[in-house]
């Protein structure tokens, strides 16, 4: 870090904030220095913060009423059938536009389609048969874990470059907090084949299927917000948007001197990353390592 960001350091290590108005506007100049391209969502922590991020899935419910209202609205105008389903699928569509990931979006632009589907063939099934895929669902996802991301596969290729930009000694642990079926453990080992790789589901299901999947990792269940993150040189996490303060906040009690925190897509919100990686598909590697420094 450049001499002019040391004052800086030294008040966030004495546990008080750093102000805006008190930080360097050539703080980020090492990483440029590194080739490390910063993007221009790092500048500021609100330019990825869509309006249907917050409070998810309560979001994703408000916008399948919008586009079953805009369905009635058109019924009521004397439209067709046809032309109200198409005026409801339009408004997902567009509504899923301000949604923060690619499976959200997904989410709320096929959620009217699927329930005007269901509607429309209730009777052909049994009406118990539309509880199968509420019970798998809250199978693979107890309720208490809705609050954490969704099922988020890393894409392979993600974590690119990152034991370069995060040197690991050979045997260091890593941990993947939320590993669902493995992917990000198999990017992990790609990118560390020699550290001591584990992973924490909660979903017992996807616990099971991703032991089988990454016999080169401890998987265990447990809550990743009550085990100890204390004993890793590097946590890494895909998480969503609202789970990343608390990330921030317990990686700074926890961590070690020069252990490392990384998570994809989303930043911590209050911290400077260290290192910021932009992988081919767009998603950045945000990379912090303690003790973690105040924005």
């Amino acid at each position: 870090m450049a001499a002019s960001a040391r004052p800086a350091r030294a008040i966030a290590s004495r546990g008080r904030r750093v102000p805006r108005e008190a930080e360097d506007p050539q703080a980020r100049a090492p990483l440029l220095s590194r080739g490390w391209r910063v993007p221009r969502e790092a500048e500021d922590p609100q330019a990825r913060a869509p309006l249907l991020s917050r409070g998810w899935p309560l979001p994703a419910l408000l916008a399948w009423g919008l586009a079953w209202a805009a369905h009635a609205g058109m019924l009521a105008l004397g439209a067709s059938a046809w032309t109200a389903a198409g005026a409801g699928c339009a408004s997902g569509a567009l509504l899923s536009a301000l949604a923060a990931t690619r499976w959200r979006r997904l989410i709320v632009a096929a959620g009217f389609p699927v329930s005007l589907a269901g509607v429309t063939f209730a009777g052909v099934l049994p009406g118990w048969a539309w509880l199968a895929p509420m019970a798998l669902l809250v199978l693979l996802y107890p309720l208490r874990s809705w609050r954490d991301a969704p099922f988020f596969p890393t894409p392979r290729g993600a974590l690119g470059g990152l034991a370069q930009a995060a040197p690991l000694a050979p045997g260091a642990r890593i941990v993947d907090l939320g590993c669902g079926l493995g992917d990000g453990l198999r990017e992990l080992r790609r990118a560390y084949p020699h550290a001591a790789i584990s992973g924490i589901e909660w979903s017992w299901p996807l616990r099971w299927l991703c032991a089988l999947r990454c016999r080169d990792a401890a998987v265990s269940r447990a809550d990743i917000w009550r085990v100890d993150w204390s004993g890793h040189d590097l946590v890494y996490l895909f998480q969503r948007p609202e789970s990343m303060a608390r990330a921030a906040a317990k990686a700074t009690a926890e961590l070690r001197r020069g252990a490392w925190l990384a998570s994809l897509e989303f930043e911590a919100p209050g911290l400077r990353p260290q290192r910021v990686l932009e992988g081919a598909d767009g998603r950045c590697v945000w990379l912090y390592r303690a003790p973690f420094v105040a924005r």
